[in-house]
């Protein structure tokens, strides 16, 4: 008896352990991101994105980061490369949801886009990796579903729960 009682003790703590854990990373992942966004820029959570709205997403990560896996539909308009004529054609009254991996890159280009007339413009806060770790959907370059993700890097890549790491397409 005592030693069945072990095993559900033990089996409990496992379980209690791994969902604290989970909190935990959740907790971290968010603390991590109150430290590096500056928050200067209007800002959309996933749960504030409307099913069937016609948004329009800028993509501010590398090129190669958005060939992985992007946001249906989403417009690619880099970092390090973007300038403003790669968005002349979007009206500035347009609903925006700019986005790069954790948002510190996309609150930058929100910024410039807000200085420069654009009024209906947030920044996805937690970025495509909060996307992809609330199982939202993903295409690939040929405009399939996937579920591969690019991690930017290594040191970033922990913020992932779901999806494949790849840095290939």
């Amino acid at each position: 008896m005592r030693k069945i009682k072990y095993i559900l003790f033990s089996i409990s703590s496992l379980f209690g352990s791994v969902f604290w854990a989970q909190e935990v990373g959740d907790e971290a992942y968010h603390k991590m991101l109150q430290r590096l966004l500056s928050h200067n820029v209007p800002e959309k959570s996933i749960n504030d994105i409307e099913e069937n709205k016609n948004y329009i997403f800028l993509d501010t990560r590398a090129k190669e980061e958005f060939d992985v896996s992007h946001i249906k539909g989403a417009i690619w308009v880099g970092y390090d490369e973007f300038k403003m004529q790669s968005v002349a054609n979007i009206p500035i009254d347009a609903e925006i949801i700019v986005y790069c991996s954790v948002g510190y890159r996309s609150e930058k280009i929100t910024h410039k886009l807000i200085k420069n007339g654009y009024t209906n413009i947030s920044n996805l806060y937690g970025g495509f990796f909060e996307w992809c770790n609330t199982g939202k959907p993903m295409v690939s370059e040929e405009n399939k579903e996937t579920l591969k993700i690019h991690p930017y890097n290594e040191k970033w890549g922990k913020w992932l729960t779901k999806g494949i790491k790849s840095y290939e397409k």
